[in-house]
């Protein structure tokens, strides 16, 4: 059982095939990436799971993340060596089972915090087993982690009834692996982490694998539209997958399934911290602090130890070290000091009893995920009657606190009365830090109420219940659709259909054209008989000799409908005999049998090409990648080659415009799949 919390995601993808040391014979062998991934194309259990009837009638929660929310603790007292474990109270894997109801089952799947020893591993597994039932192969490293845990998750799920909460980015892919073995899932993901702008996404060379294995979930969440933004643009630009806002949800169209996007940010655990308010642990800190600092201005600032080591860090720390000495040496004086650098770690209580008195509480982070310290020194400036007491404050009066954050953590959204800076802008936030300050009583009263009232309202209870809430909303879609897996390894998707469509085979196809007397046969050509971005748009000579062979058949007509105009498809098609062809998507026909092009609308005024041709041609100069395509019968502006989200501004403002200027023209302005069209109005 390995147990570090998460490995190299790109190894995975990649081919990279890390090694990890392994139990005994009852663990699931680890399999390298190729093995993982065919794996995933072997497996035939997609659909049978699916349909296999309910036996559990309470509903049921997965919550799958890359840690437990475990505590453990080496034992090694009277000489017997062995492993306690306990809740992790911070944990919001933990917390967030409040927002779920009493009667949700709560099963967990995830990895040790602690590196357990080979040796230990079988003791460990059925302590684990007995006290928090789980099972021992749980505990197997990460590369193919989220196969394994895709693994244990079939182990407890029923499908058809229970819900799957995968958390975070170590388990993105997990997904994937879930939607293939069964099409059905109702599986949501939330995001912890901001997700990387698509310049910086883009260079990943797994980017569409990572992307497809998101959208095979039915719900995924994230804290700000900020972080939401950049995953829909990713979307967008990498998958041509676009976004719709409806109702106020937002929902992603991706092989008929509505993939449903969720913002909110987590919240804090109240009834935790208002217990730790309680202890008198932290009343007596509280005390302490009161006298030491009562009458000084002080910076104490709280900087938790570094995971990691490295120059870098280093570098950080001797910098810090010499700032903080500059300042105190300039401005302090003897039983002064102005900067007090706290750099080891605290107590949850010692930590809570600072945030009780600072008056201002600063987070600067240059960038970071939602930091949920602001959303604490809120609450605690609520305080208690106890801690009020302790520092002689009246317990009826109004409360207040101020608030200096960052742009660039995930809760300054929220956080409205609160003071946002710039962290890189040094002076800008000095002067946040003397504003606050400055700031009268009464203002202090009125932004600590606002930020209050949300932070206690918004709890993580709520925010899980909220969650859970939508779902069920996106998964309900999901009996009255006919699902068919496609693709291999990790561009695996399904494609959702109505109940009452029925895949065509060619043995009915064969049959019914050979049961009939008279067909006809009528093809689109543009992305059918070709692609859409082929460089070469001309039919193949293949395609050709099928077209001719069919069309020799006294008993067939056969009718090719292109967008191209009608030079361009004479010119293709002229080997084929007896061919029936509509150029410009039908405005002009040459019947079978005819060498002459009939014009089924009659429309002899194009005045209005010169007032719409002169518009378009203002947009493709300002839109990179955009062409004007010049028809007999329409004009169309082409944006498939251009940034998608920049182009499909651009042809919104263009569909404005056209309508307005060509509003007493016989014309329609339509809007399609990247293009914008002009073309006479039809009378039938």
């Amino acid at each position: 059982m390995v147990s570090r919390s998460y490995s190299n995601l790109l190894d995975l993808t990649s081919g990279g095939s890390p090694t990890f040391s392994r139990g005994g014979k009852k663990f699931p062998r680890v399999a390298t990436v190729a093995g993982v991934l065919s794996d995933l194309d072997d497996e035939n259990r997609s659909n049978g799971g699916s349909d296999a009837p309910s036996s559990i009638s309470q509903e049921r929660m997965i919550i799958v993340g890359n840690q437990l929310p475990l505590r453990a603790h080496r034992r090694e007292s009277d000489g017997h060596r062995g492993w306690d474990f306990s809740w992790d109270e911070d944990s919001l894997l933990l917390q967030l089972k409040d927002g779920l109801g009493e009667d949700v089952e709560v099963i967990y799947v995830g990895c040790l915090k602690e590196e357990i020893d080979v040796s230990e591993q079988d003791d460990v597994a059925q302590t684990l087993l007995e006290t928090f039932k789980f099972d021992r192969s749980l505990w197997q490293a990460y590369v193919s982690v989220n196969k394994i845990f895709a693994d244990k998750v079939m182990e407890v799920i029923t499908p058809d009834d229970d819900f799957v909460w995968v958390h975070d980015y170590h388990l993105m892919v997990l997904p994937t692996f879930l939607r293939k073995r069964f099409n059905r899932v109702k599986l949501g993901f939330f995001l912890h982490s901001p997700f990387p702008s698509s310049e910086i996404y883009r260079t990943l060379p797994v980017r569409v694998e990572l992307l497809r294995a998101l959208l095979n979930s039915d719900l995924i969440g994230f804290h700000t539209f900020d972080y939401a933004r950049h995953f829909l643009s990713c979307c967008s630009r990498m998958l041509g997958v676009s976004y719709q806002s409806k109702r106020g949800y937002i929902g992603l169209e991706y092989y008929g399934r509505t993939v449903s996007i969720k913002i909110l940010p987590v919240g804090i655990h109240m009834g935790q911290l208002r217990s730790v308010l309680d202890l008198p642990e932290t009343e007596a800190k509280v005390a302490q602090l009161r006298d030491k600092f009562q009458g000084k201005v002080v910076l104490v600032q709280i900087a938790n130890p570094a995971r990691g080591r490295g120059k870098d860090v280093q570098e950080v720390q001797c910098e810090t070290y010499a700032t903080v000495a500059r300042i105190n040496h300039v401005f302090g004086k003897p039983g002064y000091e102005p900067v007090v650098l706290i750099d080891t770690s605290l107590h949850f209580y010692e930590r809570i009893a600072y945030y009780v008195i600072a008056e201002c509480c600063l987070v600067t982070a240059v960038r970071d995920g939602m930091n949920l310290i602001p959303y604490e020194y809120i609450v605690c400036r609520q305080g208690t009657d106890k801690l009020d007491e302790t520092l002689d404050l009246n317990p009826s009066a109004p409360k207040k606190s101020m608030l200096v954050v960052s742009e660039f953590i995930g809760c300054s959204p929220s956080l409205s009365g609160a003071i946002r800076v710039n962290p890189w802008n040094t002076d800008a936030v000095a002067e946040a830090m003397d504003s606050a300050m400055m700031v009268p009583e009464t203002e202090k009263q009125m932004r600590h109420e606002k930020h209050y009232k949300y932070v206690s309202s918004h709890d993580v209870a709520y925010w899980a219940h909220s969650f859970l809430l939508d779902l069920e909303r996106a998964c309900r879609e999901h009996i009255r659709r006919r699902c068919w897996g496609i693709g291999f390894g990790l561009g695996f998707r399904v494609i959702a259909l109505d109940p009452s469509f029925r895949k065509l085979s060619v043995e009915h196809i064969v049959s019914a054209y050979r049961r009939t007397k008279n067909r006809a046969i009528l093809l689109d050509y543009d992305g059918t008989m070709t692609s859409q971005t082929a460089a070469d748009m001309s039919p193949t000579a293949e395609a050709i000799g099928i077209l001719n062979k069919l069309c020799r058949d006294p008993k067939n007509v056969v009718f090719v409908v292109s967008g191209k105009n009608k030079e361009i498809l004479t010119r293709w098609f002229t080997s084929c005999e007896n061919l029936a062809i509509g150029a410009e998507h039908g405005y002009f026909l040459r019947p079978q049998n005819s060498a002459d092009w009939e014009t089924c609308f009659v429309c002899q005024d194009f005045y209005w090409k010169q007032i719409a041709e002169p518009v378009m041609q203002l947009y493709t100069e300002t839109t990179d990648g955009s062409f004007i395509e010049t028809k007999e019968s329409a004009l169309v502006w082409n944006y498939q080659l251009a940034d998608p989200d920049f182009g499909s501004c651009q042809a919104k403002e263009l569909h404005d415009h056209l309508e307005s200027v060509l509003a007493n023209e016989p014309v329609s302005v339509k809007s399609g799949q990247h293009i914008v069209e002009v073309k006479p109005q039809v009378s039938y």
